[in-house]
């Protein structure tokens, strides 16, 4: 089978190997004349930048590179691409790289004309309606990592520094125009980010799935990425250069940031704190809390995992797909606890307080509190299910 295609879902991507040579094409049908470019540091020294820097050059489509982005990106990183996006007369941004790159590109454009505070559009109740939608700059995104999704979303996490919170920048016109999805571009990720990202991409399907709200269309993209995951993340984690794994672990991110707009929960709810707190890699984090998220939400969601552990080939029970997401973190060297993955417990109560105020806990099946959130956290630091 070949894995390419040309897709309108959630927006427009142009899926397969060797496709980031239409970068200058997507760039023009995103009806950009002079984008920012913006990456991460270490991706901007990289030879997937120098090449793509290279095929817009030779189409005569000038750019300037951003890089100023850290791993959990903060204010400051947005409000720096900003200045360079307006100083430089850029009329759009290509958001290249991991999910901090591209969220961080995706709120500069939005960004680019408002004139309120960014923190005014976060993602609570109808704050995204103050934006000016004439101000919001097109975006090409271009993925580079295979788990969060972000290439097909239409909002940006960002760290406010002063409350060490995430906080969800959300507009719907922020989605990207195009979306180039070339599954090469991860071919050099290392096992670890592989396997943190492909636990992001899992992640987002299960919590949207079992999100305690009516959308069979999100539940069934869901149930698909799962499965994609369950049989190639392996695959990709141990032979980088598995093509065909790369590919499908890249569908399933792209999935797993459509079905979402269902519903995310505690799992997210809690790796937002501690990711803001620790700076932990956030897709990892999502692993290390998964199963303990899963036996507190197992009251609400039992039938419903059953139901979803047969289509993947397992016995049809709630234990039988623990024991699998279990078995896979082994696999793939996600750590067992809070504990192994170089977290304390010292911030256990704040982080406990945070984690109902989060956007995305309003999705958990089983309604989220601070005794509930400080219940899950324990399990996972002590490693009790």
């Amino acid at each position: 089978m070949q894995l390419r295609g040309n897709w309108n879902y959630p927006t427009s991507i142009r899926f397969g190997a060797g496709r980031i040579k239409e970068l200058p094409e997507a760039v023009r049908a995103a009806g950009m004349k002079r984008p920012l470019f913006v990456t991460d540091p270490r991706l901007a020294a990289m030879p997937m930048v120098k090449n793509a820097l290279a095929s817009l050059e030779a189409a005569s489509i000038g750019c300037a590179v951003f890089s100023d982005v850290r791993p959990n990106p903060v204010a400051a990183n947005v409000e720096a691409g900003v200045r360079m996006l307006k100083a430089g007369g850029h009329d759009g941004v290509i958001a290249f790289g991991g999910g901090s790159a591209l969220d961080v590109g995706k709120v500069v454009a939005f960004m680019a004309g408002q004139t309120r505070p960014m923190w005014d559009f976060e993602d609570i109740g109808d704050w995204w309606t103050r934006a000016d939608p004439d101000g919001i700059a097109p975006i090409v995104a271009v993925p580079t990592t295979a788990g969060t999704g972000s290439e097909v979303g239409r909002a940006g996490v960002i760290t406010d520094e002063d409350t060490h919170t995430k906080k969800v920048i959300f507009h719907p016109l922020m989605m990207p125009k195009v979306t180039i999805c070339d599954p090469e571009l991860t071919v050099g990720m290392p096992p670890s980010i592989t396997a943190g990202t492909g636990m992001d991409a899992f992640a987002h399907c299960l919590e949207a799935y079992c999100g305690p709200f009516y959308h069979p269309l999100a539940d069934g993209i869901a149930v698909e990425g799962m499965r994609l995951v369950k049989e190639t993340l392996d695959r990709a984690v141990a032979r980088g250069s598995d093509i065909e794994a790369r590919a499908h672990m890249m569908s399933a991110a792209a999935m797993g940031a459509t079905a979402f707009q269902k519903a995310l929960g505690a799992i997210h709810s809690l790796s937002h704190p501690v990711g803001a707190l620790y700076d932990t890699h956030h897709g990892m984090t999502n692993g290390v809390f998964m199963p303990y998220v899963l036996a507190f939400n197992r009251p609400a969601i039992e039938e419903k995992i059953a139901r979803l552990a047969a289509f993947l080939g397992l016995e049809a029970s709630f234990n039988a797909f623990l024991e699998f997401v279990l078995d896979l973190r082994q696999r793939i060297g996600v750590p067992h606890t809070l504990k192994d993955f170089g977290v304390d417990d010292t911030k256990a109560d704040l982080i406990a307080q945070m984690a109902p105020k989060d956007p995305t806990a309003g999705g958990n099946p089983v309604p989220l509190d601070e005794a509930g959130a400080l219940r899950i956290f324990r399990a996972a630091y002590e490693g009790r299910l």
